[in-house]
């Protein structure tokens, strides 16, 4: 059953963002964190975007286009062992949008040594704003 307009939802808002691409030096190799390689990062952001809808109001919301370079400058900055701790500083970029309430990042490494042939390797965790 569909709510009538102007009754609240239970499902809250969300601006998804996938495929930010850049060139980061994480990994626990040397040669890793010399050469770099290619990382993705797919990242959904929960909030409540009535009034930026109601008004038409880009200030109300998570501006996707800042939001994006923050998280190209995450992949690409200081370099970390793990993909784990780069979704925690997206994350991290993500949560400190006032709107954002909750974030989901996926982080893809699709050139990670593991030594078969794999498409890609990923780590997905999901943060909120403490209460």
């Amino acid at each position: 059953m569909q709510p009538e307009h102007g009754q609240a939802v239970d499902e809250p808002d969300r601006v998804t963002v996938r495929g930010i691409r850049g060139y980061g030096r994480h990994g626990v190799h040397d040669f890793e964190r010399e050469v770099g390689q290619p990382f993705l990062v797919d990242l959904t952001c929960w909030l409540d975007s009535t009034r930026a809808a109601r008004e038409d109001d880009l200030e109300a919301t998570v501006h996707y286009g800042i939001l994006s370079q923050r998280v190209l400058a995450d992949i690409e900055g200081e370099p970390l062992q793990l993909i784990e701790s780069l979704a925690e500083r997206v994350a991290t970029t993500a949560l400190s949008f006032a709107p954002v309430t909750r974030v989901e990042v996926t982080v893809h490494k699709p050139q990670a040594p593991v030594g078969v042939p794999v498409d890609d390797v990923s780590v997905t965790l999901t943060r909120s704003k403490p209460s």
